[in-house]
């Protein structure tokens, strides 16, 4: 039973830290999954920008980071 809360807090604890995932390891994570898909790594780019930025910015959002304050975005070259 001790175990169960000790683990219980420590997911609770690190839930946080989890979900404000550094841009570097969100871009990659994403990276990855696009190549992962076919797709040669030479014709897109995943940049970070401002989500004020992310407006004028040509391609698609497909995540965001550093809590929520900047987006990902995903273009074909």
């Amino acid at each position: 039973m001790q175990k169960k809360i000790i683990i219980a807090a420590l997911v609770a604890f690190l839930s946080p830290v989890i979900a404000n995932a550094s841009c570097d390891s969100v871009v990659e994570e994403i990276t990855q999954k696009i190549i992962n898909n076919g797709v040669p790594e030479d014709s897109f780019t995943v940049v970070v920008v401002s989500n004020e930025e992310a407006a004028s910015q040509q391609g698609t959002i497909v995540g965001n980071c550093s809590n929520e304050t900047q987006q990902i975005i995903y273009t074909k070259k």
